[in-house]
């Protein structure tokens, strides 16, 4: 079953975050994931709460989402994400 990670990212050094876009794609294709949005135009239409940046990533299944997120090829972007961003992750299963 497929398996898609939203994020919401609230950018605070838009520079240094800049580093952190180069280095994700290299780790997610590792694990077989790819982008399904990255950082388009995002609008509010139900809710009180203006979206920041949202991403969102397909996997073939929530293992292969768990293994990248914990993988050694993304902690040092992780590591770049924290430092620039403030950010939430959601795992979800597809249909």
């Amino acid at each position: 079953m497929s398996a898609y990670i939203i994020v919401e990212v609230e950018v605070k050094d838009p520079v240094k975050y800049e580093d952190y876009k180069k280095h994700t794609p290299a780790s997610i294709a590792v694990y077989g994931g790819k982008f399904i949005v990255r950082g388009g135009k995002a609008e509010l239409i139900e809710g009180n709460q203006e979206p920041k940046r949202i991403v969102v990533l397909e996997f073939e299944s929530a293992e292969k989402a768990k293994a990248w997120w914990n993988s050694p090829e993304y902690n040092e972007a992780k590591k770049l994400r924290y430092a620039t961003a403030d950010s939430r992750m959601i795992l979800v299963e597809g249909v």
